[in-house]
């Protein structure tokens, strides 16, 4: 996923080349783990032969999330190429730890060779534990967990880099207006990290400090922002929306009683902007800004579209989950495990802006570009 005038533009062009740097190695670490993967009968994990299935659990947030089912589909097809038996599982919805770990167990019972978890909090860690103890090889997808040692290695997108690319753009895309800001997050009663580095790094685009780097909610609620132009801001508020429409509306309608004059508005993902601009379009408010993350065929080709999401940063979760069932599969038949690039504690599998309406000095790319490369359908 991930520029702006004057020394802005020059950060940003620092930042798409570490996220490059990071793509590059960790398409090297992969090719290191698929370049060991000929059948053997001894080494590795597992010692399986070509012939012999893999066991690979895919525990995923929710399959309510187009994002998730993404990653699913993707798993599937590369799991009937990797002679892999791939068993699902997901949280009854976003936050739920406890179906995620009786799915946990469910795979160490089973005897599967690999996890490839997309975590809806800490409180999973203990069995993702056990089932390292147990000698299963445990990937997590899209988010680095708290802390990363929790699992053996992350495929991901550099959530907070994504943050800041729509932070950068709507800097910008202000030219020195005031920014009276809401901040449409995915809880305010759990920490997960995608929630905290994605609201900091739209922070840190616009050139306002989070306060902290672990907790939302930390910055200081006005004061000048220094991306773009730069210009005076207010945080208008900040509220969950559990990353879905119904919620991003009732966020919306929350932060309108508390400051109608919003003019931007981030959100945790595409939903949740869905959402938002109902209930702004309910209000009759116009010219907002509202940027998100994710990406998605259905929005890419509709709301970034016509304009109504001003900018979106683009993940790749097939990628991440096709990725992850290979490894596994690799290393329980003798293959070498992937290594993280140098300074990172994730394999970056990337990210792009995506705008119907660019500014000089961005680079993004438009709608019609990235269909081809979007998620879900």
């Amino acid at each position: 996923m991930k520029n702006v005038r004057g020394a802005m533009g020059h950060r940003s062009a620092s930042r798409a080349a570490t996220i490059t740097v990071g793509i590059l190695a960790g398409s090297m670490a992969l090719a290191a783990c698929s370049s060991s993967s000929s059948p053997s009968t001894s080494g590795g994990t597992s010692g399986a032969t070509s012939s012999q299935k893999v066991g690979v659990s895919l525990i995923l947030k929710t399959l309510s999330n187009p994002y998730f089912v993404s990653m699913e589909k993707d798993a599937q097809t590369e799991a009937a190429k990797d002679n892999v038996s791939l068993t699902v599982a997901a949280g009854k919805q976003d936050g739920d730890t406890q179906t995620q770990i009786s799915a946990i167990d469910n795979a160490i019972s089973r005897g599967d060779k690999g996890i490839l978890i997309t975590e809806n909090g800490n409180a999973v860690n203990t069995e993702l534990a056990k089932a390292r103890a147990a000698g299963l090889y445990v990937i997590a997808l899209d988010t680095v967990p708290t802390p990363a040692s929790t699992v053996d290695i992350t495929y991901g997108t550099d959530n907070e880099a994504a943050g800041k690319l729509i932070g950068e753009y709507t800097a910008a895309k202000l030219a020195g207006q005031k920014a009276v800001i809401a901040m449409l997050d995915l809880f305010n009663d759990q920490v997960v990290s995608v929630d905290v580095s994605r609201d900091h790094g739209f922070l840190e685009g616009m050139g306002i400090d989070p306060g902290s780097t672990t907790q939302n909610g930390q910055e200081a609620k006005s004061g000048k922002y220094t991306g773009g132009t730069g210009g005076d801001y207010v945080i208008a508020c900040h509220q969950p929306t559990t990353g879905a429409i119904p919620g991003g509306k009732t966020a919306m309608e929350n932060c309108l009683s508390a400051n109608p004059n919003i003019n931007v508005v981030y959100t945790i993902n595409e939903p949740a902007a869905d959402g938002a601009n109902q209930a702004l379009k309910a209000a009759g408010k116009t010219g907002v800004t509202v940027v998100t993350i994710d990406g998605s065929c259905n929005y890419v080709n509709g709301l970034v579209k016509d304009g109504t999401i001003a900018a979106d940063a683009a993940q790749y979760p097939g990628k991440m989950a096709s990725i992850g069932v290979k490894t596994i599969a690799d290393i329980a038949r003798g293959g070498t495990k992937p290594t993280l690039p140098a300074g990172k504690d994730f394999i970056n599998t990337g990210t792009a802006l995506i705008t119907s309406q660019p500014i000089a000095g961005i680079t993004s790319e438009t709608p019609a570009t990235a269909a081809g490369a979007c998620w879900g359908s």
